[in-house]
Protein backbone atom coordinates (compact mmCIF):
# COMPACT_ATOMS: atom_id res chain seq x y z
CA UNK A 1 0.00 0.00 0.00
CA UNK A 2 1.55 3.53 -1.53
CA UNK A 3 1.38 6.16 1.30
CA UNK A 4 0.70 9.44 0.84
CA UNK A 5 2.83 12.23 1.71
CA UNK A 6 1.55 13.94 4.99
CA UNK A 7 0.80 17.88 4.15
CA UNK A 8 1.71 21.14 4.72
CA UNK A 9 -0.78 22.98 6.80
CA UNK A 10 -1.29 26.57 6.02
CA UNK A 11 -3.66 29.27 7.57
CA UNK A 12 -4.69 32.74 7.84
CA UNK A 13 -7.02 35.05 9.38
CA UNK A 14 -9.49 34.80 6.59
CA UNK A 15 -9.09 33.59 2.52
CA UNK A 16 -5.92 35.48 1.88
CA UNK A 17 -3.37 33.02 2.29
CA UNK A 18 -4.53 31.40 -0.32
CA UNK A 19 -1.88 33.51 -2.31
CA UNK A 20 0.69 31.50 -0.23
CA UNK A 21 -0.43 28.64 -0.94
CA UNK A 22 -0.37 29.35 -4.64
CA UNK A 23 3.17 30.13 -4.60
CA UNK A 24 3.88 26.89 -2.69
CA UNK A 25 2.12 25.28 -5.38
CA UNK A 26 3.75 26.30 -7.92
CA UNK A 27 7.15 25.93 -5.87
CA UNK A 28 6.02 22.01 -4.95
CA UNK A 29 3.23 20.99 -6.88
CA UNK A 30 3.88 17.08 -5.48
CA UNK A 31 3.05 18.11 -1.69
CA UNK A 32 -0.69 18.25 -0.77
CA UNK A 33 -1.66 21.50 0.85
CA UNK A 34 -4.30 21.27 3.90
CA UNK A 35 -5.61 25.30 4.60
CA UNK A 36 -7.55 26.55 7.54
CA UNK A 37 -9.47 30.06 6.77
CA UNK A 38 -9.89 31.94 10.69
CA UNK A 39 -12.62 33.45 8.49
CA UNK A 40 -14.78 33.90 11.55
CA UNK A 41 -12.31 35.88 13.34
CA UNK A 42 -11.36 37.99 9.91
CA UNK A 43 -9.24 40.00 10.06
CA UNK A 44 -6.85 39.31 12.84
CA UNK A 45 -5.71 43.09 12.64
CA UNK A 46 -8.63 44.37 14.61
CA UNK A 47 -7.81 41.97 17.36
CA UNK A 48 -5.31 41.71 20.00
CA UNK A 49 -2.11 40.22 20.28
CA UNK A 50 -3.74 37.58 23.30
CA UNK A 51 -6.76 36.54 20.84
CA UNK A 52 -4.62 36.10 17.89
CA UNK A 53 -1.95 33.90 19.73
CA UNK A 54 -4.55 31.63 20.70
CA UNK A 55 -6.48 31.35 17.70
CA UNK A 56 -2.86 30.52 16.24
CA UNK A 57 -2.47 27.67 18.48
CA UNK A 58 -5.88 26.24 18.40
CA UNK A 59 -5.34 26.73 14.33
CA UNK A 60 -2.00 24.73 14.46
CA UNK A 61 -3.18 22.24 16.78
CA UNK A 62 -5.94 21.45 14.23
CA UNK A 63 -3.40 21.25 11.33
CA UNK A 64 -0.89 19.13 13.43
CA UNK A 65 -3.84 16.41 14.73
CA UNK A 66 -4.15 15.91 10.53
CA UNK A 67 -0.91 15.07 10.41
CA UNK A 68 0.71 18.50 9.20
CA UNK A 69 4.64 17.93 9.23
CA UNK A 70 4.78 21.99 8.01
CA UNK A 71 3.07 24.97 9.23
CA UNK A 72 2.88 27.79 7.31
CA UNK A 73 1.60 31.02 8.73
CA UNK A 74 0.08 33.07 5.95
CA UNK A 75 -0.74 36.15 7.70
CA UNK A 76 1.71 39.07 8.88
CA UNK A 77 -0.71 39.89 12.20
CA UNK A 78 -0.63 35.98 13.27
CA UNK A 79 3.58 35.71 11.83
CA UNK A 80 4.09 38.99 14.30
CA UNK A 81 1.65 37.17 17.36
CA UNK A 82 2.27 34.32 17.51
CA UNK A 83 5.09 32.91 15.41
CA UNK A 84 7.92 32.66 18.29
CA UNK A 85 5.51 31.28 20.87
CA UNK A 86 4.38 28.08 18.09
CA UNK A 87 8.08 27.60 17.47
CA UNK A 88 8.54 26.93 20.91
CA UNK A 89 6.35 24.49 21.36
CA UNK A 90 5.79 22.56 18.36
CA UNK A 91 8.35 19.77 16.92
CA UNK A 92 7.30 20.51 13.36
CA UNK A 93 9.03 23.86 11.05
CA UNK A 94 7.10 26.88 11.18
CA UNK A 95 7.22 29.14 8.76
CA UNK A 96 6.21 32.95 8.24
CA UNK A 97 5.27 36.17 6.79
CA UNK A 98 6.87 39.42 7.27
CA UNK A 99 6.92 42.26 4.85
CA UNK A 100 9.54 43.05 2.74
CA UNK A 101 11.03 45.18 3.99
CA UNK A 102 14.36 44.29 3.13
CA UNK A 103 14.22 43.84 -0.79
CA UNK A 104 12.06 47.11 -0.95
CA UNK A 105 14.70 49.05 0.84
CA UNK A 106 17.29 47.66 -2.13
CA UNK A 107 14.58 48.22 -4.59
CA UNK A 108 13.96 51.54 -4.61
CA UNK A 109 15.20 54.21 -6.47
CA UNK A 110 13.10 57.37 -4.67
CA UNK A 111 14.12 56.16 -1.32
CA UNK A 112 10.33 56.43 -0.59
CA UNK A 113 8.77 52.70 -0.04
CA UNK A 114 4.80 52.51 0.69
CA UNK A 115 3.51 49.54 2.92
CA UNK A 116 0.09 48.53 2.61
CA UNK A 117 -1.03 46.04 5.38
CA UNK A 118 -3.48 45.43 8.55
CA UNK A 119 -2.78 48.14 11.61
CA UNK A 120 -1.91 45.26 13.59
CA UNK A 121 0.94 44.71 11.12
CA UNK A 122 2.29 47.93 10.78
CA UNK A 123 1.92 48.35 14.63
CA UNK A 124 3.51 45.47 15.31
CA UNK A 125 6.81 45.35 17.26
CA UNK A 126 8.32 42.90 14.42
CA UNK A 127 7.56 45.25 11.83
CA UNK A 128 9.41 47.94 14.07
CA UNK A 129 12.47 45.56 14.12
CA UNK A 130 12.20 45.42 10.77
CA UNK A 131 12.15 49.14 9.60
CA UNK A 132 15.35 49.29 12.51
CA UNK A 133 17.18 46.40 10.85
CA UNK A 134 16.64 47.18 7.02
CA UNK A 135 14.54 50.89 6.53
CA UNK A 136 17.97 53.04 7.57
CA UNK A 137 18.17 55.65 4.58
CA UNK A 138 14.54 54.91 3.64
CA UNK A 139 11.35 56.62 4.09
CA UNK A 140 8.88 54.10 4.80
CA UNK A 141 5.17 55.29 4.63
CA UNK A 142 1.74 52.75 6.09
CA UNK A 143 -0.86 52.84 5.01
CA UNK A 144 -3.73 50.61 6.85
CA UNK A 145 -6.21 48.96 4.67
CA UNK A 146 -8.72 46.59 6.62
CA UNK A 147 -11.54 47.27 3.91
CA UNK A 148 -8.85 46.01 1.11
CA UNK A 149 -8.91 42.55 3.10
CA UNK A 150 -12.66 42.89 3.35
CA UNK A 151 -12.72 42.63 -0.51
CA UNK A 152 -11.28 40.02 -1.05
CA UNK A 153 -13.22 37.96 1.40
CA UNK A 154 -16.35 39.04 -0.34
CA UNK A 155 -14.28 37.63 -3.38
CA UNK A 156 -14.29 41.58 -5.09
CA UNK A 157 -11.33 41.66 -7.26
CA UNK A 158 -12.65 44.23 -9.88
CA UNK A 159 -15.03 46.74 -10.28
CA UNK A 160 -15.86 50.13 -8.92
CA UNK A 161 -15.69 49.82 -5.44
CA UNK A 162 -12.69 47.48 -5.80
CA UNK A 163 -11.05 50.38 -8.11
CA UNK A 164 -11.90 53.25 -5.85
CA UNK A 165 -10.80 51.51 -2.46
CA UNK A 166 -7.51 50.99 -3.86
CA UNK A 167 -7.30 53.84 -5.34
CA UNK A 168 -8.01 55.94 -1.85
CA UNK A 169 -5.01 53.95 -0.63
CA UNK A 170 -2.66 53.85 -3.13
CA UNK A 171 -2.37 57.25 -4.48
CA UNK A 172 -1.44 59.12 -1.49
CA UNK A 173 1.93 56.67 -1.65
CA UNK A 174 2.73 57.38 -4.95
CA UNK A 175 2.05 61.18 -4.83
CA UNK A 176 3.99 61.66 -1.91
CA UNK A 177 6.99 60.26 -4.02
CA UNK A 178 6.36 56.11 -3.15
CA UNK A 179 8.16 54.18 -6.30
CA UNK A 180 8.03 50.27 -4.47
CA UNK A 181 5.05 49.67 -2.66
CA UNK A 182 5.11 46.32 -0.08
CA UNK A 183 2.04 43.92 0.05
CA UNK A 184 2.15 43.74 3.37
CA UNK A 185 -1.01 41.34 3.89
CA UNK A 186 -1.48 37.69 1.76
CA UNK A 187 -5.07 39.03 0.49
CA UNK A 188 -3.32 41.78 -1.63
CA UNK A 189 -1.82 39.77 -4.00
CA UNK A 190 -5.33 39.01 -5.27
CA UNK A 191 -5.69 42.69 -5.96
CA UNK A 192 -2.30 43.52 -7.63
CA UNK A 193 -3.67 44.10 -10.99
CA UNK A 194 -6.02 46.85 -9.50
CA UNK A 195 -2.93 48.01 -7.66
CA UNK A 196 -0.79 48.21 -9.95
CA UNK A 197 -3.05 49.99 -12.31
CA UNK A 198 -3.49 52.68 -9.70
CA UNK A 199 0.30 53.01 -8.96
CA UNK A 200 1.67 53.09 -12.64
CA UNK A 201 3.69 50.57 -14.68
CA UNK A 202 6.89 52.49 -12.99
CA UNK A 203 6.02 51.23 -9.28
CA UNK A 204 6.88 48.20 -8.66
CA UNK A 205 5.50 45.93 -6.34
CA UNK A 206 6.95 43.72 -3.90
CA UNK A 207 4.82 40.36 -1.84
CA UNK A 208 6.72 37.53 -0.39
CA UNK A 209 4.92 34.39 -1.24
CA UNK A 210 7.48 33.01 -3.49
CA UNK A 211 9.94 33.83 -0.54
CA UNK A 212 7.76 31.88 1.83
CA UNK A 213 7.32 29.30 -1.00
CA UNK A 214 11.20 28.75 -0.56
CA UNK A 215 11.71 29.06 3.06
CA UNK A 216 9.70 26.07 3.28
CA UNK A 217 10.88 24.64 1.15
CA UNK A 218 14.47 24.91 2.43
CA UNK A 219 12.82 24.12 6.08
CA UNK A 220 10.55 21.05 4.83
CA UNK A 221 11.82 17.71 6.40
CA UNK A 222 12.35 14.43 3.87
CA UNK A 223 9.05 12.57 3.12
CA UNK A 224 9.92 8.71 1.33
CA UNK A 225 6.29 8.68 0.54
CA UNK A 226 6.37 11.98 -1.14
CA UNK A 227 3.24 12.09 -3.67
CA UNK A 228 4.93 11.75 -7.47
CA UNK A 229 2.55 13.88 -8.86
CA UNK A 230 0.64 17.61 -8.54
CA UNK A 231 -1.21 17.43 -5.21
CA UNK A 232 -4.57 18.40 -3.89
CA UNK A 233 -5.83 20.93 -1.51
CA UNK A 234 -8.14 20.42 1.24
CA UNK A 235 -10.08 23.54 2.83
CA UNK A 236 -11.46 24.26 5.96
CA UNK A 237 -12.84 27.64 7.82
CA UNK A 238 -14.06 28.72 10.95
CA UNK A 239 -16.61 31.03 8.96
CA UNK A 240 -19.40 29.28 6.52
CA UNK A 241 -17.96 26.74 5.01
CA UNK A 242 -20.63 27.33 1.76
CA UNK A 243 -19.77 31.07 1.13
CA UNK A 244 -15.96 29.70 1.92
CA UNK A 245 -15.89 27.63 -0.95
CA UNK A 246 -17.93 30.28 -3.38
CA UNK A 247 -15.29 32.77 -2.90
CA UNK A 248 -12.30 30.64 -2.43
CA UNK A 249 -13.05 29.20 -6.48
CA UNK A 250 -12.82 32.83 -7.54
CA UNK A 251 -9.10 32.59 -6.05
CA UNK A 252 -8.38 28.87 -6.72
CA UNK A 253 -10.30 27.60 -10.27
CA UNK A 254 -10.26 24.14 -8.74
CA UNK A 255 -10.95 24.29 -5.10
CA UNK A 256 -12.85 21.89 -3.94
CA UNK A 257 -15.89 22.40 -0.92
CA UNK A 258 -14.47 23.43 2.21
CA UNK A 259 -15.20 22.00 5.36
CA UNK A 260 -16.19 23.08 9.21
CA UNK A 261 -13.25 24.16 11.69
CA UNK A 262 -14.62 21.95 14.03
Amino acid sequence: MVKTARPIGIFDSGIGGLSVAAAIRELLPNEPLLYVGDSAHVPYGGHDDQFIRERAGALADFLVDRGARAIVIACNTATAAAAARLRERLAIPVVGMEPAVKPAAAATRSGIVGVLATAGTIASARFAGLLDRFGEGVEVLTEPCPDLVDLVERGVLTGDDAQTRVSAHVRPLVSAGADTLILGCTHFPFLRSLIQQEAGAEVRIIDTGAAVARELQRRLPADESAAQEEAGIELFTSGDPERFSRIARRLWIDAPDAGPLN
